[in-house]
């Protein structure tokens, strides 16, 4: 019988059952990963091709390390092609690129026949989550930029009553000054889930000082 996490291939069965048995761990795995991080994502937009990649990523790091298996050769030459790859996508949460560590050693675990290691990490990792997610140091991902100008800074009190009304957490950026005495402010603020960007730009342009108003989205950002 098939053991559910054999630590080795069961070599009484042929390669073929063993590597299509090692790909489904590493879906069902890094789909349980994916899904801890969407439960625990904090803003509005969620970005879903980071989903797909926590699970594609996990499938193609076993699709490499079932490909290398003990030949050192083979991992010079996987090395070496992927010196050739550059990615330039910007992982600005520290807690996502963990995420996305995450399922790529999982997929790595799974790629070496490691099933135990890879589901008892899984479980662990992702109970972890939920605790600090639920903890005092659960944290806020900013997910629109706030930029404006205002001719007299004596409205910014307004300005920040205002953002507390529609915002789950705002910090500012940057302040400064420019050559017509203008402040130019630059906040980042994460809006509660029943706003959107339309209702905090059409407030915000009510109040009086406020010019070239601009306020954008991560997606927009980083696009």
């Amino acid at each position: 019988m098939f053991e559910l996490f054999p630590d080795q291939p069961v070599y009484e069965y042929p390669q073929l059952v063993n590597i299509t048995y090692g790909f489904i761990w590493a879906f069902i795995l890094s789909s349980v990963i994916a899904i801890t991080h969407r439960l625990t994502f904090i803003g509005t937009y969620y970005p879903n091709n980071f989903f797909q990649s926590l699970v594609l990523g996990a499938v193609v790091t076993s699709l490499v390390m079932m490909a290398i298996g003990d030949s050192l050769a083979r991992g010079l030459g996987v090395f070496g092609a992927m010196a050739i790859i550059r990615f330039r996508t910007r992982v600005d949460d520290p807690r996502d690129v963990l995420f996305l560590f995450a399922a790529l050693s999982t997929g790595l675990a799974i790629g070496v026949y490691g099933y135990t290691i890879s589901f008892v990490g899984t479980i662990i990792f992702c109970l972890i989550a939920f605790m600090l997610h639920f903890s005092p140091f659960r944290s806020f991902t900013h997910n629109s930029q706030l930029t404006f100008l205002m001719v007299d800074a004596k409205g910014i009190r307004q300005i920040t009553s205002l953002l507390a009304t529609y915002c789950i957490e705002f910090r500012e950026l940057s302040i400064s000054q420019n050559a017509d005495k203008q402040y130019r402010y630059q906040y980042a603020v994460t809006l509660k889930k029943d706003t959107n960007t339309a209702d905090l730009a059409k407030a915000l342009e009510n109040i009086e000082g406020v010019i070239q108003l601009k306020l954008a989205s991560n997606e927009t950002l980083n696009r």
